[in-house]
């Protein structure tokens, strides 16, 4: 009975709402939902079957990188702090990385190109393992990092404008835009492709979003240019309390100068968050999806119970990546 009540207890934190981070909690189970029906017939029988698991867990990263250490690393890469063309002179697979530049480095500056990989290597052993749980939950998690690659402000160290005078532009990007304009945006991205390169694709991610970051500021400073405080900012409610945001104005102006940018990265990770599932699937073998084994692991169940003891409440402190915008 206490083993049942703690799990309980753990999936209500689950579903308890979060402030927006990477992506937005709105975005990220967008993602994760649209990315099951890119799947092949073969697979989105058993993921349409699990879609609520899919889509609510979108966010666990997120709850975690309060109470897990080394979790926040595996969300962002500043390519900013390794010097001009660190696109080009970076090592793509982990261990030359390592050698060349030292783990602790690494995990300074972020590790989501290369951590994408290795959670691709834990999806595929799931399938092999044919464990339904394992499956679903590395599902979930990897959505989440492959989004995060195609988000330009998770590839600087200027990650929320913090630098430039623009605060609070990540949560403008990723969470306000695609709340008010995504049911506008064309999510048909076709089929999921296999991917001979995994490694290579998590960087091509990274690379099409580093090449988006001008932009996300440059439109944003021209703008502000255009707009005074009174029209650049509005009050919503959200949560009971009255919170200052990017008004509507100032947002469809940013949206619409932005050429659908946001649009395009979205589907960019919805097609590569697919394409991640459908190789781990093949190099695994393609086993059959239709009945399998839903025992936890000593190991799965010892990350539930760390996961439990409070998501928002741990003692790593966070890259501060909210609007932090005035609240009334």
């Amino acid at each position: 009975m206490k083993g049942s009540w703690r799990f309980l207890c753990f999936l209500i934190l689950l579903l308890l709402p979060i402030n927006g981070y990477t992506w937005g909690f709105y975005a990220h189970q967008r993602i994760n939902r649209l990315a099951v029906f890119a799947l092949p017939p073969e697979m989105v029988g058993f993921y349409k079957k699990h879609i609520r698991y899919i889509t609510e867990n979108a966010v666990n990263p997120d709850r975690r990188r309060y109470a897990v250490e080394g979790e926040a690393p595996r969300h962002y890469i500043d390519l900013d702090m390794y010097g001009d063309s660190a696109l080009h002179k970076l090592p793509r697979f982990w261990q030359p990385a390592v050698e060349q530049l030292t783990e602790d480095t690494l995990m300074a500056y972020g590790i989501v190109p290369w951590h994408i990989n290795f959670m691709k290597y834990q999806l595929t052993e799931a399938f092999k393992e044919r464990n339904l749980d394992k499956i679903l939950r590395i599902s979930s998690d990897l959505g989440h990092y492959v989004a995060d690659a195609c988000v330009p402000l998770h590839t600087t160290s200027n990650y929320n404008g913090q630098f430039t005078g623009q605060r609070g532009i990540h949560g403008f990007w990723e969470s306000r835009l695609p709340e008010l304009f995504s049911d506008q945006y064309d999510f048909f991205v076709g089929q999921a492709q296999y991917l001979e390169q995994p490694q290579l694709t998590a960087w091509s991610l990274v690379a099409s979003a580093h090449t988006a970051l001008d932009s996300v500021l440059q439109v944003e400073r021209e703008l502000t240019l255009e707009f005074d405080e009174e029209k650049k900012y509005g009050f919503e409610p959200r949560n009971n309390i009255t919170t200052r945001v990017y008004s509507r104005q100032f947002s469809e102006a940013y949206n619409r100068k932005l050429n659908g940018q946001v649009e395009r990265q979205m589907r960019l990770a919805i097609k590569a968050v697919a394409s991640f599932w459908y190789t781990a699937w093949v190099d695994a073998g393609q086993p059959n999806l239709g009945t399998l084994a839903t025992k936890l692991t000593p190991e799965e169940l010892y990350l539930l119970e760390m996961e439990k003891k409070g998501f928002d409440t741990g003692p790593h402190k966070l890259r501060d990546e909210n609007d932090n915008l005035d609240h009334e």
